[in-house]
């Protein structure tokens, strides 16, 4: 019998693009939604109210969108009146046990490299025959990806901590984990509460692709009975994924793990920094879970390009790069950005989310020859640099428009080029405190260099 909501009052927190799809799909099956949003000039085309219009009382249950934080006064006030709790996930897996049962699910979490490795995933599932489609925190909602007519063999999500949180029914054939660090903290209230939000994942997957090279990781999985498969830059022992002096290879999903198959060859990854091997080895996890071909793999691998503003080269001239890692939002993602290059004049600022920048400066400093530093937690930078690295030198640009300060940041970052150098955006924070979003950011970013650097009209 088709699953039906007939006369439920469901009252949908949050009016974005998350909710309006949820809503979709509950109002087709008879349910009576109504939507509320900290954003009082929403528009949308259902009954909306302001939160503090409304009496929970109203609803039989409330369907939660990803960042509404649990201590919203309605969340508390719901929780106190025993109402039913709804996420979009697992509205969207209750929807594929009745249109699309056989569909097989796979998630992916972690801090950094989410995006572009579910993608690489769905690539390599598609390579492989397989009707896949990368969804959740990317593309299409999950719900949109499920509730339609034409079913996907697997869907490949994407979840962050704030879906995590909320979801508690949706089961997978396989999930993976990347990393784990400081990020959010501002949300989850603390690492450890983030960090075992990200591992909560394990619980509802068959098996595991995690991180060797991650201790967090390693550690917070350590009781999980599960399969677990590890991935590593360093040579795999039976069992796992890794590498072989300049090959990726498989000694997990083989018949003979005394033995290893080739994934690709280490020059086929591009780039060819360590965090997108590493994360092309989780990809190349998940893909073999649901039985994709090692050849089918290894195309996938050689065709496959990052999206943009992730490592992406802006202009190259006199032996100088200008690279845009705008979406490096946390300080994770910029360390790893970082060590990638040798030599580095570094733009990095926004909103740091709560979370310090003393690990990454300590880390980072022998690769930075000068820091230039944008936005509203710019100090909690420039407060690490004079700790660790005093004599680095610091230039903080202030500007009336994004446009403005982008192009002086850039002028500041061409003082200090010489031969051999990198200017490297990679904020390691949010965008929104000066720019619509990360890829913005990158976008004015790339529009500098081109200006102020390459001389283009």
């Amino acid at each position: 019998m088709p699953i039906s909501f007939a006369g439920e009052k469901i009252l949908i927190l949050g009016a974005g693009v998350t909710g309006r799809a949820a809503a979709k799909s509950l109002v087709k099956r008879g349910a009576h939604v109504t939507f509320t949003d900290e954003n009082l000039s929403t528009t949308i085309d259902y009954p909306f109210l302001a939160p503090s219009d409304i009496s929970v009382s109203d609803f039989d249950s409330i369907l939660v969108s990803p960042g509404w934080r649990q201590e919203h006064p309605l969340i508390i006030a719901a929780q106190n009146a025993g109402i039913t709790f709804r996420n979009e996930v697992d509205l969207a897996w209750q929807i594929r046990g009745d249109i699309a049962p056989g569909q097989r699910w796979l998630a992916l979490t972690g801090t950094n490299g989410k995006t572009t490795t579910v993608e690489m995933v769905a690539a390599m599932l598609r390579s492989g025959g397989l009707k896949a489609v990368a969804c959740g925190n990317v593309g299409d909602t999950v719900i949109d990806a499920v509730d339609r007519s034409d079913a996907f063999d697997v869907l490949v999500l994407e979840l962050s901590s704030f879906q995590l949180h909320w979801s508690k029914t949706a089961e997978f054939v396989a999930c993976a984990i990347l990393n784990i660090a400081d990020d959010h903290i501002d949300w989850h209230g603390s690492f450890d509460s983030y960090a075992q939000t990200k591992l909560s994942l394990l619980n509802r997957s068959s098996a595991a692709i995690l991180n060797a090279d991650d201790g967090q990781i390693v550690k917070g999985a350590s009781h999980w009975q599960g399969r677990k498969i590890f991935y590593s830059l360093d040579t795999p022992a039976p069992g796992e994924i890794g590498l072989v002096e300049e090959l990726l290879v498989d000694r997990a999903f083989v018949p003979d793990p005394e033995e290893a198959v080739v994934l690709a060859e280490l020059s086929e990854v591009k780039p060819t920094i360590p965090h997108n091997v590493s994360n092309t080895l989780a990809a190349a996890g998940l893909a073999r879970s649901v039985g994709v071909s090692h050849e089918s793999i290894r195309q996938t691998i050689k065709d496959f390009r990052p999206g943009r503003h992730r490592i992406e080269t802006i202009y190259e001239a006199d032996a100088i790069s200008w690279i845009d890692d705008s979406k490096a939002t946390n300080p994770h993602a910029a360390t790893a950005s970082l060590l990638s290059f040798h030599s580095v004049i570094w733009i990095a600022g926004g909103l740091a989310k709560g979370a310090s920048m003393d690990s990454l400066v300590e880390r980072t400093c022998p690769r930075i020859k000068a820091a230039i530093l944008i936005g509203a937690d710019r100090d909690l930078i420039e407060a690490a640099l004079i700790k660790f690295c005093p004599d680095i030198p610091r230039v903080l640009i202030d500007a009336q428009s994004p446009e403005v300060l982008m192009e002086k940041a850039v002028e500041a970052a061409a003082n200090f080029v010489t031969s051999g150098d990198t200017v490297l955006l990679a904020p390691a924070c949010a965008s929104m405190d000066q720019f619509v979003s990360y890829a913005d950011r990158g976008d004015r970013f790339a529009a500098a260099v081109r200006k102020v650097v390459a001389h283009e009209k």
